[in-house]
């Protein structure tokens, strides 16, 4: 399998659980965690183990599945309660990335169609696995539609991983970079640490380096002077939401968007339509603060004196007037970008 060894999320029909790729011990160690229990994936998505929008909406579901699968449940009405309670849980794990809640009610749903506890586990759990094939055609998609975006030759620019670690495989801005090189392209990737929990250093370059992909790791704070002197041509990232008004994506994204417009770079987003969000707008939308300590320490080492304030925030918003183009499973979308109804996610080309 390009860039991993198995899907960073499966559903293990013999045992009734969730298989997982820990990413917090990547890329010094490959680790397989097996979540047996809703409190256990819980702690699987707030570390990190598993991460990435299209991931999590997988994770989503299966977590609803695994609530399904567990409970004993025989009345409908205490089944229904008790997943539902768990669903809602799953959902506020983390509140930026939309697909951890799209993923939850969609198999949610499913629950609730069905007439009985028995039918309403099997129906979990074959729309969670539903999910999780849906989304490699759908990266495998992106990827196809991108490709064409990239010439041979080019050295494109990415940050944090948006590749088959933050999906089931293949990857969206990863993905596209992987078509690329499918399709006999030479292509050379310069990945950004992306500080504090190093996504990039540590997981996009272990996937590109994995496919014998050129990369080529650089501080964040690189990207800019890189640009000015003509080392970069593209830059591609993935979401974790898109508003009708702005892209959310790991903290740095605003940043690399800002630069490239003023360089006269493409910058490209490569995200699958659940990632949409057309009734929000960027005002609306929580950031999740993460830990202080993801700053203020390396291991044992302390990096900030205590009297001195630490922010997290784990995303920023990059507002859609920066986007080049948006790289989706239905093809690539460019400005000026209109929303269609909320009820119908996505732009209209």
């Amino acid at each position: 399998m390009p860039g991993i060894p198995e899907p960073t999320i499966s559903w293990d029909r013999a045992s009734g659980t969730i298989r997982l790729i820990d990413q917090t011990l990547l890329p010094g160690r490959f680790k397989v965690v097996t979540c047996r229990s809703v409190d256990r994936l819980i702690t699987s998505i707030s570390r990190l183990e598993v991460r990435g929008a299209p991931a999590l909406g997988v994770a989503g579901g299966m977590g609803v599945a695994l609530a399904a699968a567990k409970s004993r449940a025989r009345k409908q009405d205490t089944f229904l309660e008790k997943v539902g309670d768990a669903a809602a849980r799953i959902a506020a794990t983390r509140p930026t990335a939309v697909n951890l809640s799209w993923g939850v009610n969609r198999v949610l749903a499913r629950v609730k169609e069905a007439d009985s506890p028995a039918r309403a586990r099997e129906a979990a759990i074959l729309e969670a696995i539903a999910m999780a094939e849906e989304d490699r055609e759908t990266c495998m998609r992106i990827g196809g539609h991108g490709a064409g975006l990239i010439h041979d030759g080019a050295t494109v620019l990415t940050h944090c991983n948006a590749g088959a670690l933050a999906c089931t495989e293949w990857g969206t801005a990863l993905g596209v970079v992987r078509s690329a090189a499918t399709a006999g392209k030479s292509v050379r990737v310069i990945a950004c640490e992306t500080r504090p929990l190093f996504q990039g250093a540590r997981l996009t370059a272990w996937e590109l380096a994995r496919d014998g992909i050129d990369v080529t790791v650089i501080p964040d704070g690189a990207a800019a002077s890189l640009m000015r002197r003509g080392r970069i041509g593209l830059v591609i990232v993935g979401a974790d939401r898109i508003t009708r008004d702005a892209v959310f994506n790991k903290i740095g994204t605003y940043m690399h968007a800002v630069c490239a417009r003023h360089h006269g770079i493409p910058f490209y987003v490569a995200a699958p339509l659940s990632t949409f969000d057309p009734g929000a707008s960027e005002a609306q939308v929580t950031v999740e603060e993460r830990a202080r300590d993801e700053v203020s320490r390396c291991g044992t080492r302390v990096l900030v004196p205590d009297a001195a304030r630490v922010e997290n925030p784990a995303f920023d918003a990059t507002p859609l007037q920066l986007v080049s183009a948006i790289i989706t499973e239905d093809g690539v979308m460019r400005p000026p970008f209109r929303f269609g109804s909320p009820a119908e996610p996505g732009f209209t080309r």
